[in-house]
């Protein structure tokens, strides 16, 4: 049964993360619980295949709907369990489970299909990218441009924080004494603005600390992802 964040300088430094046809990162969105007894195996893979790869921007999403069988995961957000129901009403899914993968924004996989996962985001890097998005850190501001030749519909544009890393030592629930890895822990993500796509986009958003940021362009209404750019 599958269950569903240098030099210091006083200019904006050269942390710069682009974006184009030829260099298109394609993002994988891991939603998964430390109740689920089904995740460890897909959170393995998570964490060794895909987590360390430049071309690839795993996120890693822990949900609450499982905290009732024993084990309160100490990642999972509301908000990221409303992100995945969102997607399912948008995709016409009656339910969500874990642990599951959504790449680009598009596709939905069981996330302990390896091989099923590979071939999405082998196909997702084949396509062509319809944003050119370009980001830049100074402290705790990113400047974000973005730009397109087509018309997309309405766009919106995302920040992102996640923690690299964390082990945790299971005590109670299905996976009561394992000591489970995991990888790209997001910590929070916010909109930054809406976008037409009519005019070329140059905005700045917030993002304090120093967590690995991620910025990306989708499509209104959990369609899909058009651009990311990840600074470390």
């Amino acid at each position: 049964m599958f269950r569903t964040a240098t030099l210091i300088a006083s200019a904006w430094i050269a942390l710069t993360t682009a974006v184009s046809a030829a260099d298109r990162p394609v993002v994988v969105e891991l939603y998964t619980s430390q109740g689920c007894s089904s995740c460890p195996p897909a959170d393995a893979y998570f964490h060794d295949k895909l987590a360390g790869r430049d071309d690839v921007i795993a996120l890693a999403l822990h949900v609450d709907y499982w905290d009732y069988l024993g084990w309160k995961d100490e990642f999972a957000s509301p908000a990221n369990t409303k992100r995945q129901r969102d997607y399912a009403r948008a995709a016409g899914h009656r339910t969500v489970y874990t642990p599951q993968m959504i790449i680009g924004g598009r596709d939905h996989v069981v996330g302990n299909h390896p091989y099923e996962v590979m071939d999405l985001i082998d196909a997702h890097m084949k396509s062509k990218a319809p944003v050119d998005l370009s980001i830049e850190r100074n402290g705790n501001r990113v400047r974000i441009n973005a730009e397109t030749g087509e018309d997309l519909g309405p766009m919106l544009v995302q920040i992102v924080r996640y923690r690299p890393g964390a082990e945790v030592s299971i005590k109670r629930g299905e996976n009561a004494g394992r000591v489970l890895r995991y990888a790209n822990i997001v910590e929070d993500w916010d909109v930054v603005t809406e976008w037409d796509g009519k005019a070329p986009l140059k905005t700045k958003a917030t993002a304090r600390g120093d967590l690995p940021v991620v910025v990306l362009v989708q499509a209104e209404g959990h369609g899909p992802i058009l651009a990311a750019a990840r600074l470390r």
